[in-house]
Order: C-alpha cells, then structure tokens, then sequence
C-alpha cells in the first residue's frame, strides 16, 4: 500500500449488515470480493475488538476469518488505549447520555474503532447515522464527530474506493 492512500477503519455491522441484507454473498459476490481485495491492500482494517463482535452467521465468521486475517489490527497500543481513555471519559462526562448507554458504550467495539481510527489517521466507516440528542446509546457517529474523525457509510467509501458492481446478463 501506498503511505498516501486513506484507510478505512471497519465497524461489524458494516459487514453483518451487507451479509444479512443488501449485499448477501449469493446475490452480490463482487462486493465480497471488492472488500477481500482491498482488506488484502490494506485499504480496509478491522481492529481486533471490532472481529470479536462479527459472531453470526457461521458463513460470515469463516470468511472474516479466512480472508481478513491480515487486515487485523491491534487495539492494544499505548497510543489507541490512550485515545480509548479520552473518548470514554467524554462518554462518561456527558449527561446526555444515559447510565446504561455509558455501561453499553463500554462492552462494545466503537470505541475502540474510533481509538484506533483517530491515532492512525483512518477513516471510520459505520451504518450508524449521528443521531444528536439521543440518550439511550452513544452513536458511533456521534463520537466520532467530537474527536474530529471522519466517518462514512459502506455507499460513501466504496464511492471513494471507486468500486462499482455492475450486472451481466446471464
């Protein structure tokens, strides 16, 4: 990989959604096989908190883990602890956020996507949508939008990647 190309930083519902949805792997292989492209690339990352939340179906979990096992990264760096640190101190500090938005907000992976995102310079990419006034959860968007790191839908980085799936007639 080129050091000037932008990464991008992958949620699990990027991934569990499009399986589930609107790319499953019989209807829409070219977008599997864009994303193994660029995981390969190292285009696409996935921080290792973000893998642990990828369980179902059984499908998804083997290609995850047959394809993007090079794409992994570690959480685990001083610098993205750190970072963790601040964001769920903001968290914590924030009233509008309910206690069991605060306890969720800490089991899951967001944090630590957008950790690892903002100390590498990657771009978060999420199906979550900021929502500014919510209570009962912290939106991924949300966060990111207050420590600065760029965050887009699955549609604005495969734009950006520009990846098209086009049909053949059969």
């Amino acid at each position: 990989m080129k050091h000037n190309q932008v990464q991008y930083a992958l949620d699990a519902n990027v991934l569990m959604t499009a399986h589930h949805d609107y790319y499953a792997p019989d209807l829409c292989p070219g977008f599997w096989e864009c994303l193994a492209y660029y995981l390969q690339a190292g285009r696409l990352l996935i921080p290792d908190r973000v893998r642990d939340e990828v369980l179902s179906p059984p499908e998804l979990v083997n290609w995850v883990d047959r394809v993007c096992s090079s794409a992994f990264v570690s959480t685990q760096t001083p610098p993205v602890v750190a970072a963790y640190v601040q964001m769920m101190d903001w968290v914590w500090g924030n009233d509008q956020f309910s206690p069991a938005a605060r306890d969720e907000f800490a089991r899951v992976a967001d944090g630590w996507l957008a950790a690892y995102a903002r100390v590498n310079g990657a771009i978060v990419v999420t199906n979550e949508v900021s929502t500014p006034n919510v209570k009962k959860r912290v939106p991924l968007p949300n966060l990111c939008n207050q420590f600065r790191i760029r965050c887009v839908n699955t549609y604005d980085m495969l734009r950006e990647l520009v990846s098209s799936f086009e049909w053949g007639n059969p």
